[in-house]
């Protein structure tokens, strides 16, 4: 039975949040005073880009193209239905609208069916069976555009993450976002290889109405749930084995790899702070150059609109304002501002030795104690400062340079706050494979790289490793911040913990509204790393 107060932006049923977007309207559309035709254009423009409205998160509808859809079980008095084969999909059935109508030669439904309404923003035509907010039996194209625009534009909206107002296109824009994480979440079965504390942030990330996560310790037991139920399987790539991705090549079931994301959290992974983004590649993982991944294509072949670019610009401004980096917004650093006239200042940011960026973009170095020689043999006459990777001064992981081994190449050695305070006072960075370098560029220091982090390669970098011929192509810094921060990562507002844009998590981040989940969990870690650093 169709619900006729039931608003046609409606938000997917997330069951750990109140995601709320839109109340409809109470009283009957004055239609004295339509929307603009360039108005509606652009209001229905942006919504089949996004395709969105009615349940769009339900199951696929198998509609041949030219076919008939009628949205009722009950027979049909009065003219003849249009030429085509009929498909009936009842009013009750879950059915995302926009699987089905876009190919349709007509809809047949009722004045206050949300079909009538995609149909009319998709341009296809409807045949009313009855009145109701979208439409009259017998009214034209005009009318019926005029009808849905007007419903959606007197349509109460609301902020999701702040419960604030908000107007339609905010929320057309929340609603395409989460209608493009839950399509690619829709075939990711099992996942394996997710440490017990961040697998609740997992599940949020990948979640799904269409099916329950499950979460495998047995690499077997995932692949062979993910086979039979012709899915993917969802892993940490530094967590599973050679022979899981041999196997699940052999029985042609897909691996999605999750990784943190690059602005990530309010405190470090190693003491057990989840995650707040996210990267869920198809292809490979953005940092193993070996292979291509979703970014580096991303970075090959798209063109980013102008309205991207723009977006890209304002949120490195906003990142620069905030002070913000990886785990969140910085304390002053232990580093002197001023220095010495004529001297060229250069920060080289020690990474974990182990790890999977450095193992595998590394070029085969993988000392940090060795790249701060290199540098100092690049940089004879520079000031270099050498910052620790706070994972290994915090006792987590592989990589500590004793301070009277690091002082035989560097001037230096910086400790406390962030990355942000220390990028703004010097000239340039030496990378192996560190997400610094990235934050550098966004500061507009000069970096070179070492390694093949996933920003080499493009033309924004001096790279001193080879670079594959699939990274030919120069990018802007603004086309590199819209693949990077918005169109590759995923982000979870850490406060509803619903899918949010990047510009949220900043927002929570500067305000103080997020923060780092020190439990006893968290607080035990730490002494843990404490007396592993003491010992090593």
């Amino acid at each position: 039975m169709i619900q006729p107060d039931l608003p046609l932006l409606r938000e997917p049923p997330f069951p750990w949040a109140d995601a709320t977007i839109a109340r409809p309207a109470q009283d009957i559309p004055d239609l004295s005073t339509d929307p603009s035709p360039e108005r509606i254009d652009t209001l229905f423009a942006t919504i089949r880009e996004g395709r969105v409205g009615g349940c769009f998160w339900g199951a696929p509808g198998a509609v041949p193209a030219g076919a008939v859809i009628v949205r009722t079980t009950d027979a049909i008095a009065g003219p003849p239905l249009p030429a085509g084969p009929v498909v009936r999909i009842a009013d009750t059935a879950q059915t995302d609208p926009w699987s089905a109508i876009p190919q349709a030669a007509a809809v047949v439904a009722h004045g206050d069916d949300p079909w009538t309404a995609i149909a009319t923003i998709a341009g296809v035509p409807v045949h009313l069976l009855s009145a109701g907010r979208f439409g009259t039996p017998g009214d034209d194209a005009p009318r019926l555009r005029i009808a849905v625009a007007t419903d959606l534009l007197r349509a109460s909206y609301r902020d999701p993450f702040t419960g604030e107002d908000s107007d339609v296109d905010a929320s057309v824009a929340t609603l395409a976002l989460w209608r493009q994480v839950l399509d690619a979440n829709r075939t990711i079965v099992a996942a394996v290889g997710f440490s017990w504390w961040k697998r609740s942030e997992i599940a949020r990330f990948l979640w799904s109405p269409a099916r329950r996560l499950r979460f495998l310790r047995s690499e077997r037991r995932a692949l062979t749930h993910a086979a039979r139920t012709g899915g993917a399987v969802a892993v940490w790539p530094s967590r599973i084995s050679p022979a899981m991705v041999a196997d699940a090549a052999r029985r042609g079931v897909p691996l999605v790899r999750v990784e943190d994301g690059f602005v990530r959290s309010v405190g470090l992974g190693s003491n057990f702070v989840p995650p707040s983004s996210v990267t869920v590649d198809r292809r490979g993982i953005h940092y193993d150059p070996s292979r291509s991944s979703d970014l580096e294509a991303m970075l090959a072949e798209r063109d980013f609109s102008s309205a991207l670019l723009a977006r890209a610009d304002r949120l490195r401004d906003t990142i620069l304002a905030a002070g913000i980096s990886k785990y969140g917004q910085d304390a002053p650093a232990d580093a002197p501002a001023r220095r010495p006239d004529g001297v060229r200042r250069v920060l080289v940011p020690g990474q974990v030795e182990d790890d999977m960026s450095v193992l595998l973009g590394g070029g085969g170095l993988a000392s940090n104690l060795e790249l701060l020689a290199r540098v100092r043999a690049l940089e004879p006459d520079a000031e270099i400062w050498f910052r620790p990777h706070p994972d290994v001064d915090a006792g987590h992981r592989t990589g500590t340079v004793r301070d009277d081994d690091a002082l035989q190449h560097v001037d230096r050695v910086v400790r406390g706050g962030g990355m942000a305070t220390l990028l703004d006072q010097v000239d340039a960075v030496h990378v192996l494979t560190s997400l610094t370098g990235f934050e550098a560029l966004l500061r507009g220091r000069e970096v070179v790289c070492h390694g093949l982090p996933f920003y080499a390669g493009w033309g924004l970098t001096r790279d001193l490793a080879p670079v594959p011929p699939r990274r030919g192509r120069t990018r802007t810094l603004e086309a590199l911040i819209a693949a990077v921060l918005i169109a590759y990562p995923r982000y979870l507002d850490p406060v509803t913990g619903l899918p949010c844009p990047p510009e949220m998590l900043i927002r929570r981040m500067s305000d103080g509204s997020t923060f780092a989940r020190d439990g006893w969990i968290t607080r035990a870690r730490r002494v843990q790393g404490w007396l592993l650093k003491g010992w090593r």
